[in-house]
């Protein structure tokens, strides 16, 4: 069994080489996400390597291999369930479970994971609209526009928060611009970095670039 050590490296490898498209990640980047000195990154990603969940090449950088995504897989799963059930269940705030999504993804069994999956209806997305992986290490992840750069004028839903800062969170929250929410992009100010929106029928308010660049959405249907 993976010890949490290992699945935290593997799971936040899959992370960054998703936002690279899958390119190889430094060396570098990995060590400064996990927070320690690029020798020691190097010293678990050798370890990785000799267990074959990764590929390591020493001048370019590391890459999971097929069995290392599928734990990667596995432990996001449980991470994203663990989120969800903390919110839909047990009501607690959705800027907090992740840290406490953190502690418990590594002792939660597939047999109590199971069950939590059956209990929230097979949820294909967390809180924070990240989606869920399947049982099986599938994941769906649609390419979406956000307010930053999608059309003027339409309306959009709020899909996905992908900054999970606790304060950005909670600025979310207090803005009304959570998963679900219907947004129209009313002018994008560039020479004062922000766009104006209208969150459902409330008034308008400006938003950073930054920040709504963080947020993801996706057209509304009409029927």
């Amino acid at each position: 069994m993976a010890t949490s050590t290992v699945e935290n490296y593997l799971k936040q490898l899959f992370l960054e080489q998703q936002s690279s498209d899958g390119q190889v990640v430094q060396m570098g980047r990995l060590a400064g996400a996990m927070g320690v000195v690029p020798g020691t990154a190097t010293s678990m990603v050798k370890a990785l390597s000799d267990s074959g969940l990764v590929e390591y090449e020493p001048r370019a950088g590391v890459r999971l291999t097929h069995s290392g995504q599928q734990l990667a897989l596995h432990v996001l799963r449980r991470h994203r369930l663990v989120e969800l059930f903390l919110v839909k269940i047990l009501k607690l705030d959705w800027s907090v479970v992740h840290d406490e999504a953190e502690r418990l993804e590594h002792a939660i069994s597939d047999q109590v994971l199971e069950h939590i999956d059956a209990l929230l209806g097979r949820p294909t997305t967390d809180p924070h609209g990240d989606p869920i992986p399947t049982s099986n290490g599938h994941l769906h992840e649609p390419r979406r526009m956000s307010l930053a750069n999608c059309p003027e004028k339409t309306s959009q839903r709020v899909a996905r928060v992908l900054d999970q800062d606790p304060e950005f969170l909670k600025f979310v929250n207090r803005q009304g611009l959570m998963p679900g929410a219907e947004v129209t992009i009313l002018a994008r100010e560039v020479a004062a970095d922000a766009v104006k929106i209208r969150i459902g029928r409330r008034e308008e308010i400006s938003l950073g670039l930054a920040a709504a660049a963080k947020i993801l959405v996706e057209p509304i249907q009409r029927k």
